[in-house]
């Protein structure tokens, strides 16, 4: 980093020349808000997949409980039911604090929030005193910043080396997913109370008894420390969510939050923006819009569909521009292999051709029967043209964004809007 070594502030004015401007924001900035965090509890989400849905659900639960809520990830922020637009997962650490200040202005006591694997490397969370910190999965994604596996793993394990840091607050919890093979790497960074859940490992936190259907989700949560273990019914569907929803229990419990107000929230949560959601037609088939854009991601969407399907799952998906191309072969791998119908196409190609994104897929797909069509429009409206009664369509990456980003820039695009469309437009009995 250069600096200019004859700097002569303003006058009335002084200033320090420091030899790393983020390390230094990353001390003066939680000084100059006087550390807002201190005052309100807040619990940090960290992993590959999983953080957004658990996120809302520990806000409907804390809500249900009396507390005014703020939320940072990935849809949306919020305070309250006031919603602000999101550029990052996990704000800079200037944008991060001056939320904070403005949540303890109006009135919130605890704050949920996603912890990237990127503001964990970049010190974005710096002067957060963080009282109960999750750890959901990992699996690959964002190598094109990390570089290694062990470099990823390492950047999420430093949300565990904060809560467990001495801080201002009483009664730091660690809530780990045990099933995770990351998980006995991430244990050793958490000298604080742990709560353990999972479905195969020993854990504090089991789901048992699942039932999946294409609207609901049935299971029961056995505990070794609640006093009874209790059902639930919810409105949603997936393994993928018994682990969200194991979590989102591990932590509404530390921060103690009776049982019965805990399955109250979960019973009345609906669902969240572009995770495993339903879109409503009069098709007789299902169509499905999921953020899924990681290999293990696209896994669980696809298994969760295999349970609920009575025809075809038929798959759109493609992967992001200027990201991370080394899980591009893996994911066209999985998703032929576990789709009957498979239709590859862009996602946010950004800078890259759109055409080259699609030989990398391919290159996992090998020579099993697949369309592909680069036009994601076009390949919704293939997806549909081919759906029969009791097909499940699923339409993969994007989620709950209402964007594409291409190479002459971001225009308007939402998987659901151009879903419906192709319903109106072509099912034959809509």
């Amino acid at each position: 980093m250069t600096t200019r070594k004859n700097f002569t502030p303003s006058e009335n004015i002084s200033a320090l020349v420091v030899p790393d401007m983020l390390n230094a924001l990353a001390v003066i900035v939680p000084y100059f808000y006087d550390y807002p965090a201190r005052k309100m509890r807040v619990i940090g989400i960290t992993g590959t997949n999983g953080k957004t849905t658990t996120s809302y659900l520990l806000r409907e639960i804390f809500t249900c409980a009396g507390f005014k809520v703020g939320l940072i990830g990935t849809i949306q922020n919020l305070i309250g039911a006031e919603s602000f637009p999101v550029r990052n997962t996990t704000p800079n650490v200037i944008d991060l604090q001056k939320f904070f200040v403005e949540m303890l202005d109006k009135n919130v006591q605890a704050v949920v929030m996603e912890v990237s694997s990127h503001a964990l490397a970049e010190n974005r969370v710096a002067g957060v005193e963080f009282d109960t910190a999750i750890f959901t999965n990992l699996t690959q994604d964002h190598l094109d910043f990390h570089l290694t596996m062990d470099n990823y793993l390492r950047a999420k394990a430093k949300l565990f080396d904060a809560v467990s840091r001495k801080g201002r607050k009483q009664n730091k919890h660690a809530v780990i997913n045990v099933d995770d093979a990351a998980s006995t790497e991430i244990l050793k960074h958490c000298l604080c109370e742990k709560i353990t859940y999972g479905l195969k490992n020993p854990a504090d936190l089991r789901g048992t008894e699942i039932q999946l259907g294409i609207r609901n989700l049935e299971f029961e949560i056995k505990s070794s420390f609640l006093p009874n273990s209790f059902s639930l019914n919810l409105h949603l569907t997936g393994i993928f969510n018994v682990y969200n929803v194991l979590a989102a229990v591990g932590a509404a419990t530390a921060e103690n939050i009776p049982p019965e107000i805990i399955k109250r929230a979960l019973e009345n949560f609906r669902s969240v923006p572009g995770r495993f959601e339903r879109i409503f037609s009069t098709a007789s088939f299902e169509v499905i819009v999921d953020y899924a854009h990681t290999p293990d991601g696209i896994k669980n969407v696809l298994e969760t569909a295999a349970q609920i399907v009575k025809g075809k799952i038929i798959t759109v998906f493609g992967c992001g521009g200027d990201r991370d191309n080394s899980k591009r072969a893996i994911m066209g791998k999985i998703a032929s292999e576990l789709s009957d119908t498979l239709i590859i196409t862009s996602d946010n190609p950004r800078t890259e051709d759109p055409e080259k994104i699609l030989d990398e897929i391919e290159i996992g797909i090998g020579k099993k029967n697949h369309e592909r069509i680069a036009d994601r429009r076009a390949a919704i409206f293939r997806a549909i043209e081919l759906a029969d009664a009791g097909d499940v369509i699923l339409i993969l990456g994007k989620g709950h964004e209402t964007y594409q980003i291409l190479n002459t820039g971001k225009i308007h695009f939402d998987d659901r809007e151009v879903a419906l469309e192709a319903i109106k437009k072509c099912w034959r009995d809509s």
